[in-house]
Order: structure tokens, then C-alpha cells, then sequence
């Protein structure tokens, strides 16, 4: 079976600068100010008191709904006020916790404690990975116990790693796994374990000849396990696209993995979830890269959440002079910040600095089909991008038109504006049409709303 999935590009990968680096651990700042919305979903309800002292993994932060997720302090200290600052990923404002910490870093007697989580049930492991606040750490951030709960009737027998890393300029996943492969494969383990699937894949593209080496040497003796080089073509990392890859298997339009049979989780994640079951740690760090252009000293660097993104931006030796943008991810699905005053949150995978960006020219369609052929999706992003710039025009038809063509399918990779010759913004037309599309569904809620309102009465 071929390895591989359809459409994709190459752009270059930009990773050589930090790819060779280990992560440097960094301690923590005088002040970690923590986002309450860490994940998709509904954002954490605060826990906490101003005055009150905290110690490293104690929960701050409660789900507010199933697709949600726990928080936790990411060191010792006391909570010195209730605030808010700006998302790194939207540019809004967000509720936040300032932690000013003591210097101990001392954990919460519930932490950092050997359990033998392999005698633990299925739910009670599901449980316990909500608790630890685990999210996708490849920068979608779903809370991991959603996805560790398929719906009913529906069966997986397959979990896949992601160790991919497609995104160009990104290497903190490859770090972490050469650094930590047995660790990795322990939390695979703890997927398996948490969804009865009997077959475990890690994937790596074969541009990290080591990290698959280290995985497959690593997993020798398991025969559960099999770890898989894949072909380099981006986005080779997306579920869809992986589990298609990997197993030869169709997500179907508006279905999850689960429906395929499959749960993807990062490898990331996967080590998250290892400390998680077998040292009772919640998730209060993670590894990042920091590179580009705009930087003298790149490198992948491992951050208490919290940390403030200024100070990580001057470690790397960022030149403020000459950076003309800041990504927060990679240069194709990373979106760029509004402002730099924000600070580290779990799906913040990358800082990308670049002095002079690449602009898009958006000049009109040629219908020249090359992002058609790039799609991995089968969509025709040029009719989303058309039909985008209609609606703007107050077309408001162009939005069922658009829905009937797809656009919730779309993975937002950004293959098609890569290979687009006329430097169109489709995806910045699909992310508008989906936005709207979201605004519509909340009118239609109201409506309805009011609607019962009005009978009850």
C-alpha cells in the first residue's frame, strides 16, 4: 500500500537552523501569567483566590464543560491578581491568573508520584487524563480525554502517533523524540489502554531519520507497536491526511477519526500523557521553537505555561528593528500575532520571526486548477475563495454555496494559497466564510430560542 495521501506540497522546511538543538529548560519567570482558555472549547472557570498560595500542579482552573479542560499552576507561588491578556492565537482579550512565583517550585503533595496506571481501568484512565488538563499539543489543542471518548457505536482499533511535524521551521516534536522515545511509547500505551485499541502506529516523516530509529529501536519488543517512516509532503500531519497514510482508510465528510476506527494523538501529547498516568504530573510545561530570519539565537526551548513571550523572544536574540511579523506555529497554519505582549499557552507549538514576510499579491483567479491539485481535502479552494469574496460583497447566498462546496472540510493547511500563482488568500477567505457560517448557526439558535420562549408563555 502506498504511504501516502492525495494533493499536498513541499514547501521548504526551514528546519535546520534548530534541528540539531536540544530544548533548553527554562525556569521560571518573577511572573507567569496563565490563560483560562488553553484549549478548543469552553474556556477554565478560575479556582482560585488573589492572596491564595498555589504549588505546582495544583488545580487553578475547572473544566467548564465536557470540551474542556483543566488547569494547573505551573510552578509554586501565590496568585497576585485575576486578570486578563491578550490570546496569542486570536489577538482578543482573555481571562488570565497572574502567579507570582515563590522560587521553590515546589509540586503538590497529589503530584509527581508513581502510580501503576496499567491496572487501571479504562474510564478511570480517560479520568485521569482529564484531570492532568491534557490537550493536542500540536497546536489544535482539543482536550485529549474527548478524543480518548469515541461516540457510541463506533469501535477504534488503531491509535496513530503524529511525529510528522510537517509544519516547516518547526522541530520541537523531533526533540522530543530522540530525547524521549520509551517515554513516548508509554503514553501511545496509555492511549491504547483508554480506548481498548489493540494496534498502536508512530509516524515519522523521513526526514527525521533519527527520531525514527530511536522510536523503532525503542520499540523492539513490542510487537502492539509498529513505526512507520512516512514519505515528506506536507500536510502530512493532518488527521485526515494521516490516517489515510497510514492505514489506507477515508474519514468520511463531516465524520471524526473515530468513525475510521482511529484516534490521532501527538507525540507530544503522548509524552504529556505518559507523565500524566505514570507520575500523577498535569501539564504545566512545554517544548517550543523559537526561529527565523528576525532571530539570532533559534533553538527549541521548554517553558512553564505562562511564560512571557517577550522574554523568550529576547533569548532567542530577536532583532526588534528588523522582525517584520511573529508567527505563533509554523509559516502554514500559524497564524500571525497582533502583538507580542502575550504569554506561552499550551498550544503555542512555535515562534516564527521573520524580518521580511512573503505578501500575497491576491490578484484574480486564472482557474489555473493548482489548488485543486494541491487540496488534500478533494475540495476547489478557488470556488471557497470566489465564493469568499462574494459574500463580502453582500452576496449572502455565496455562504450556502459554499457550504454545499465543502467548506467545512477544509483543513485550513494552506497547500492551496502555497501553490497558488496569483497569491490568492483562500484560506483567509475560508476562515472567513467558516466565521460566518458560525455567526449564522448562533443567529439561528437565538431565534429558536426565542421562539420556545414565546410558547412557554
Amino acid at each position: 500500500m502506498a504511504r501516502t495521501f492525495r494533493g499536498g506540497v513541499h514547501p521548504p522546511d526551514g528546519k535546520a537552523a534548530t534541528a540539531g538543538l536540544a530544548p533548553q529548560r527554562i525556569a521560571p519567570e518573577a511572573a507567569l501569567v496563565i490563560s483560562l482558555r488553553q484549549s478548543m472549547g469552553a474556556a477554565s472557570a478560575p479556582l482560585v483566590a488573589v492572596g491564595q498560595k498555589v504549588l505546582r500542579g495544583e488545580p487553578i482552573g475547572k473544566p467548564s464543560g465536557f470540551v474542556s479542560a483543566a488547569l494547573h499552576a505551573p510552578t509554586s507561588g501565590t496568585v497576585k491578581k485575576l486578570t486578563t491578556m491578550n490570546d496569542p492565537v486570536t489577538g482578543g482579550k482573555v481571562q488570565a491568573i497572574e502567579l507570582e512565583p515563590d522560587g521553590e517550585d515546589r509540586w503538590h503533595d497529589a503530584c509527581n508520584q508513581p502510580r501503576a496506571w496499567r491496572d487501571m481501568a479504562p474510564e478511570a484512565v480517560r479520568q485521569a487524563v482529564a484531570d492532568a488538563g491534557l490537550v493536542g499539543l500540536g497546536g489544535a489543542t482539543f482536550p485529549t480525554h474527548v478524543k480518548l471518548t469515541p461516540p457510541k457505536g463506533t469501535a477504534v482499533d488503531t491509535v496513530i502517533l503524529n511525529g510528522a511535524e510537517c509544519e516547516p521551521y518547526l522541530t520541537c516534536d523531533h526533540r522530543l523524540m530522540l530525547a524521549s522515545p520509551g517515554e513516548i511509547l508509554e503514553g501511545l500505551d496509555v492511549f491504547m489502554r483508554a480506548t481498548g485499541a489493540p494496534r498502536g502506529v508512530v509516524a515519522v516523516e523521513d526526514n527525521k531519520p533519527d527520531a525514527w530509529r530511536a522510536l523503532r529501536d525503542a520499540a523492539a519488543d513490542l510487537k502492539h507497536v509498529e513505526v512507520l517512516a512516512l514519505p515528506v509532503k506536507y500536510p502530512q500531519g493532518a488527521e485526515k491526511q494521516l490516517i489515510k497514510a497510514v492505514t489506507g482508510r477515508e474519514v468520511p465528510s463531516g465524520g471524526l477519526p473515530a468513525d475510521a476506527g482511529v484516534v490521532v494523538q501527538n507525540v507530544a501529547t503522548a509524552y504529556a500523557a505518559w507523565e500524566a498516568l505514570a507520575w500523577q504530573r498535569p501539564l504545566t510545561e512545554r517544548t517550543l521553537t523559537i526561529t527565523g530570519d528576525a532571530v539570532s539565537r533559534p533553538g527549541n526551548f521548554s517553558v512553564r505555561l505562562g511564560t512571557s513571550v517577550p522574554s523568550l523572544l529576547e533569548r532567542a536574540g530577536l532583532d526588534a528593528e528588523a522582525v517584520g511579523k511573529v508567527i505563533a506555529g509554523g509559516p502554514m497554519m500559524g497564524l500571525a500575532l497582533a502583538t507580542i505582549d502575550t504569554y506561552t499557552i499550551k498550544g503555542l507549538s512555535g515562534l516564527l520571526c521573520l524580518k521580511s514576510p512573503e505578501m500575497f499579491a491576491h490578484g484574480p483567479c486564472i482557474r489555473c486548477g493548482n489548488c485543486v491539485d494541491a487540496c488534500p481535502a478533494g475540495l476547489v479552494p478557488s470556488t471557497l475563495s470566489l465564493l469568499g469574496e462574494a459574500y463580502e460583497d453582500t452576496q449572502l447566498d455565496a455562504l450556502d454555496a459554499a457550504m454545499e462546496s465543502g467548506l467545512m472540510d477544509c483543513i485550513e493547511c494552506g497547500s492551496c494559497a502555497y501553490a497558488c500563482p496569483a497569491g490568492r488568500r483562500i484560506v483567509h477567505y475560508v476562515r472567513f466564510l467558516k466565521a460566518e457560517r458560525r455567526k449564522q448557526l448562533a443567529r439561528e439558535r437565538e431565534r429558536k430560542s426565542q421562539q420556545q420562549a414565546a410558547v412557554s408563555k
